[in-house]
């Protein structure tokens, strides 16, 4: 079986200041005056291994601060492992933050043209693809309003239609699945499932025991920055919840 994502020993160390710094003019200061600020490792992951398949879906599962959310940030190259590398054979879409590209002071319609351009796509293609955006979002009557007077859950509604519009090999997702109203989250549910039948790879963070079991074939559990289990999602969440 091909893999898709293949995760080799990977750990991320942060470096977390001990003493108060409250501004970049204070550090500078500190700087000039040859006076350094000291620093304290913290290891968000250590020796994370695992991979996989294309077409599969694999949860990550663990508690918050666990390290999930960097783990998926490395695959998805917004960060660069301190130690170990990662494989990712596809073109990948991350839904990590859901309208983190927007600008608020534009409209919808404008967003979607944006987001789009950051997202690498051409305008020819988000003229192709507006309607669908429009109507999946339920946003139409809402399109030419400022985001700003958006709620939570109106920008993460645009922020899904626009990152799902075209299928990508491989579909990075951390918790979003919460999006809007209960309609709604059957009409993404029922994308993602889509997205799957058609061969797109998916890893998923979700702290919903049903939404894992629902999407996922298997889980890894990560714990305190460690590896603790890789197979199936039953064992994974016995384990867990044990």
């Amino acid at each position: 079986m091909e893999k898709t994502i293949v995760v080799d020993n990977v750990s991320m160390r942060f470096n977390l200041a001990t003493e108060r710094v409250d501004s970049l003019k204070d550090l500078i200061i500190k700087k000039l005056k040859f006076q350094s600020v000291s620093f304290e490792e913290f290891w968000a992951l250590r020796d994370i291994s695992f991979t996989v398949d294309k077409g599969e879906s694999c949860a990550l599962i663990g508690a918050n601060g666990s390290g999930k959310s960097t783990m998926l940030k490395i695959i998805s190259g917004i960060l660069a492992p301190t130690k170990g590398h990662v494989e990712v054979n596809g073109s990948i879409a991350p839904l990590i933050e859901l309208g983190a590209g927007f600008d608020y002071e534009l409209t919808g319609r404008e967003n979607i043209f944006l987001n789009g351009a950051i997202l690498g796509y051409s305008k020819k293609l988000m003229l192709e693809k507006y309607d669908e955006i429009v109507d999946f979002s339920e946003l139409r009557e809402f399109i030419d309003v400022p985001v700003k007077n958006y709620s939570s859950g109106m920008v993460a509604r645009l922020g899904f239609s626009i990152a799902t519009m075209v299928k990508p090999d491989i579909l990075v997702v951390d918790e979003i699945l919460a999006v809007g109203d209960q309609a709604f989250q059957y009409k993404c549910h029922k994308r993602l499932e889509d997205m799957m039948n058609g061969g797109t790879t998916v890893l998923l963070v979700s702290h919903s025991a049903p939404d894992i079991k629902r999407i996922c074939q298997k889980a890894v559990w990560i714990d305190r920055s460690n590896l603790r289990f890789v197979g199936s999602v039953d064992d994974a969440l016995q384990l867990y919840n044990d």
